[in-house]
């Protein structure tokens, strides 16, 4: 399983990931909004920005998210870590129910490029 810190730094990688993306990929991460990031068998979440491409962790808090961020994920902490590595397809786990997305409409159509 992995750990709290394992998934902080999965999460600063996706991030550099996001700010290095171009063309469509870049543009569906040009979005300002609140994220939250539910690592599920941790019972943790990461809470920040989504904000210029970049992901911004401002906290990770005990428990479910408090607020309702305008995009939220929930994974185990394995399948975060498996998805920033490459080895996990964020379409086929999404799909299968590993992974849970929540966003408005409009922001599932602009995210829809990173699956």
């Amino acid at each position: 399983m992995a750990t709290i810190e394992e998934c902080r730094e999965a999460l600063d990688r996706l991030s550099d990931n996001l700010a290095r993306a171009e063309g469509g990929v870049r543009g569906a991460t040009a979005l300002d909004r609140s994220l939250s990031c539910h690592i599920t068998d941790l019972d943790q979440t990461f809470t920040g920005r989504l904000d210029g491409g970049r992901i911004r962790v401002d906290a990770a808090l005990a428990g479910p998210p408090p607020t309702k961020a305008e995009i939220r994920l929930a994974m185990s902490g394995d399948d975060l870590v498996a998805l920033v590595a490459g080895e996990l397809k964020f379409a086929k786990a999404w799909a299968s129910g590993r992974i849970r997305l929540e966003a408005g409409f409009r922001d599932l159509l602009r995210l829809k490029s990173l699956l």
